[in-house]
């Protein structure tokens, strides 16, 4: 019995030590699995993080040279937005959760915008094209970048501030000066840290080509960047912010100023040098100031066949800001281009420079007049009443007068 007993109580212990090994085991497999799943879900988040960074973030991992390529990419007639946007799109529909993450990309756009990348690195970091056509962001929209060429400050920043008032989200602002202007721009300004890292330009050079593909490579960087329109410090606006965005982001065109002109201050500007590359044929003559699609802009900013013959072969008294980017898209994009001009100056006194306006000639009678005295462009194919967004040459005292008629007049604040 003492035996048996003994026998008992032994394969009892056993027992529970494999009871107790067993629990151990689930118990240790629970934790291993918990710690298994703490560590997959923050390389999830980890990875999610990584990828929402801004494009710029990435700059400092790579460092490549531009390619070289002897022609530009083939291209179709129309190309669609690389990201695409909703018809008839209205920066009214804007909800809060757009303003939030605006704001937030504001204050880094701040810090994005200084970098001190070269001009090479940074057309081969604007000419990345993301792969993915949808943005990562929710609540996120198509944006018209707005690029100021400006010596200094821009004395019309009041009036382009009541513009702005309100449609946060929907644009974007770049702002090139000359390297040595001292800026005092307020923190509350929209124009705030939207400098972008500039070099002095001087008239009648391919400086200018430089600062404007300068510009247009900085607000490549943005991806919801899709319209790209240059203005000078002497622009404003001759409709309300709405109008404007809705005009250019529903546009299958670009609007760049393309024509053949056989006078002397057109084709004769022409370098028989650059042939074979560019014929007479080819030459063409527009305002440098303009407005691209998406699209159009990335094959600007990617060329490096024509532009070295422009800065070698076209000098004084050829002027490239006139003749590089109408010649450019006349040969190789016309299809994406709507030919003409959205920004409004007046040519009728003649002479090498268009007349400027001072604060007696502002009037309701002369606004209506360049808003609606034309009537015989296109738009989309149909005929509009509204052929041009902006106007120029406005001479700093006009600000005043501008203020008073701009909100029943451009309808600003709505």
């Amino acid at each position: 019995m003492g035996v048996v007993d003994e026998d008992h109580s032994l394969q009892s212990t056993n027992s529970k030590r494999l009871i107790i090994n067993s629990s151990h085991l689930r118990f240790n497999s629970f934790f291993y699995c918990l710690f298994f799943g703490i560590g997959l879900s923050l390389g999830v988040i980890l990875s999610l993080c990584f990828q929402s960074f801004p494009f710029n973030s990435q700059a400092s991992i790579y460092s490549f040279k531009l390619p070289q390529t002897d022609s530009p990419p083939p291209l179709s007639p129309i190309l669609p937005p690389l990201i695409s946007a909703p018809p008839l799109i209205s920066p009214t529909t804007m909800n809060a959760s757009c303003i939030t993450n605006n704001n937030k990309e504001e204050k880094v756009g701040v810090d994005h915008l200084m970098h001190e990348m070269k001009d090479e690195e940074l057309f081969w970091r604007a000419s990345m094209v993301p792969m993915i056509e949808e943005l990562p962001y929710e609540d996120v929209g198509p944006k018209v970048a707005f690029m100021f060429l400006t010596k200094g400050p821009l004395p019309l920043a009041p009036l382009w501030e009541r513009f702005f008032q309100g449609h946060e989200g929907f644009y974007s602002i770049y702002v090139h000066t000359d390297p040595s202007f001292n800026d005092t721009t307020l923190n509350t300004s929209v124009f705030y840290g939207r400098r972008i890292p500039s070099q002095a330009v001087y008239w009648g050079t391919t400086s200018m080509i430089d600062a404007e593909r300068r510009l247009i490579a900085n607000a490549l960087l943005d991806f919801n960047n899709q319209r790209f329109v240059l203005l000078s410090e002497s622009c404003i606006p001759l409709f309300n912010f709405t109008t404007i965005y809705s005009y250019l982001i529903n546009s299958n065109h670009s609007f760049l100023n393309s024509f053949d002109d056989p006078r002397k201050a057109g084709r004769g500007r022409y370098n028989p040098q650059m042939s074979p590359h560019i014929n007479i044929t080819h030459w063409r003559k527009g305002s440098q100031w303009f407005e691209l699609r998406r699209d159009l802009a990335l094959r600007l900013i990617s060329d490096r066949k024509y532009y070295p013959i422009f800065r070698d072969l076209c000098r004084p008294s050829c002027y490239s800001d006139e003749h590089y980017i109408p010649t450019l898209v006349n040969m190789l994009y016309a299809p994406l281009n709507s030919n003409r001009t959205i920004t409004w100056v007046d040519w009728s006194r003649g002479g090498p420079h268009p007349r400027k306006f001072g604060w007696v000639d502002i009037s309701t009678e002369l606004l209506n007049r360049i808003r609606f005295g034309s009537s015989d462009c296109l738009y989309n194919g149909n005929v509009s009443s509204i052929c041009f967004l902006f106007a120029r040459k406005f001479l700093p005292n006009t600000l005043n007068p501008l203020l008073r008629v701009a909100p029943s007049l451009f309808g600003f604040n709505s």
